[in-house]
């Protein structure tokens, strides 16, 4: 082979090496420039989802977690653990509700107790942020005694019972606790004197009255 075709092939391979070179770098600057830019769309996409994320309206009922308790049962071949969960749901409107449920998981049973409760919701006759009348329920050997109180008193109540009448939207309530101190038998006994309260709008078509003169 003589020099000059020695020449012209190392002169080829160092164009096809520099052509190489070249078109990688393109590459590069190409995927440098499109990084950027999808960095942008994934940015304007996080913000569009916050957005959505701050339009949803918030729902309008309060859930409240009153006990979580640790339950064994004995089954066949040993006990079988799970967990109980009284939930208060409400939407401080007048409509309140006691759920109860048992699941293997805390959040499970959450869950539960939280759909049970709002199948079990009652509409709560408030007049002027109280009760109209004194009233008493029972649940099982628990008992709650409910009475009317002025603006101003609060709700004088604790535990279960105060979280009941907090949800039910009751602002000023004297109450008291006897018998069990269960707090599922004081949340239903709650429910149960809840539910025994009759309005004033009632007891006034009854007597053939209107509301004025029934109030005065």
């Amino acid at each position: 082979m003589t020099e000059e075709k020695k020449e012209e092939l190392t002169v080829e391979t160092e164009v096809a090496k520099a052509t190489e070179t070249a078109e990688v770098v393109e590459t590069a600057e190409a995927s440098a420039e499109e990084k950027p830019a999808r960095g942008q769309r994934r940015g304007k996409g996080r913000k569009q989802k916050i957005e959505n994320a701050e339009e949803k309206p918030q729902s309008e009922w309060t859930e409240r977690v009153v006990q979580i308790s640790r339950v064994t049962k004995v089954v066949k071949g040993g006990k079988k653990l799970s967990f109980r969960a009284i939930v208060i749901v409400g939407n401080q409107k007048g409509q309140v509700g006691v759920g109860c449920a048992k699941a293997s998981e805390v959040i499970i049973a959450i869950q539960k107790a939280i759909a049970d409760g709002r199948k079990n919701l009652i509409t709560v006759p408030i007049f002027k942020t109280t009760i109209p009348h004194p009233i008493t329920g029972k649940s099982g050997a628990g008992a709650v005694m409910l009475r009317p109180a002025s603006e101003g008193t609060g709700i004088i109540a604790g535990g279960a019972v105060r979280s009941v009448l907090e949800l039910a939207g009751i602002g000023n309530i004297l109450s008291k606790s006897l018998g069990s101190k269960s707090p599922l038998n004081a949340a239903n006994a709650t429910l149960d004197a809840l539910k025994k309260l009759t309005p004033f709008s009632d007891v006034a078509k009854r007597r053939g009255l209107s509301m004025a003169e029934f109030l005065n």
